[in-house]
């Protein structure tokens, strides 16, 4: 059976890898609320078509909107349909969702990753720390590689941003002796 294509399944078995790769990504609930489940369109790409329609009701020619944490969602779920390929690219997979959904997110995404290569690209530096590998970009040149410990260590641009970012979560009166130190 291919994943991709759904060769040498019917349409049930196809209907079955979707659903779960969408609970595994948590859209599920997202794509069971819309006015047509699974065949809702989700684009509003043809509003200028004739016949189209703007309520978003599941219409034929309409789309519904979704927002961005739900958009990237789907895109995961879409990854998880694909199966357990050679290669993930992930770019800012969860910049949309809260800090719950993402740290969600970010625990299946790991366990999915394991043992493959996966490139993550994240200005959330929370989200590379457990990278067997951190390149740290520059204006478009790679300027540190490593792993959190030792770009931290090396007390160069990763640190720094790092260190910007915690200071956001660190208690108020922590946060400001920092500066003051910096």
């Amino acid at each position: 059976m291919d994943v991709l294509t759904g060769a040498g399944t019917d349409d049930e078995d196809r209907r079955e890898l979707v659903r779960a790769a969408a609970e595994r990504a948590g859209a599920h609930p997202v794509i069971a609320d819309l006015p047509r489940g699974y065949d809702t369109l989700l684009s509003r790409m043809f509003f200028d078509m004739p016949g189209g329609d703007k309520d978003g009701d599941g219409g034929d020619q309409s789309g519904v909107p979704l927002s961005g944490g739900q958009w990237q969602r789907l895109a995961l779920a879409r990854a998880y349909l694909r199966g357990r390929r050679d290669l993930l690219i992930l770019d800012e997979p969860s910049s949309g969702l809260d800090a719950e959904a993402e740290h969600e997110i970010h625990t299946g995404l790991r366990a999915h990753r394991r043992g493959r290569t996966s490139l993550l690209i994240s200005h959330r530096l929370g989200t590379v720390r457990e990278a067997e590998r951190i390149a740290v970009l520059d204006e478009g040149a790679v300027v540190e590689t490593g792993t959190h410990d030792e770009l931290i260590a090396a007390e160069g641009v990763y640190a720094r941003l790092f260190g910007l970012q915690a200071r956001g979560y660190q208690p108020r009166a922590e946060a400001v002796e920092e500066v003051a130190r910096s």
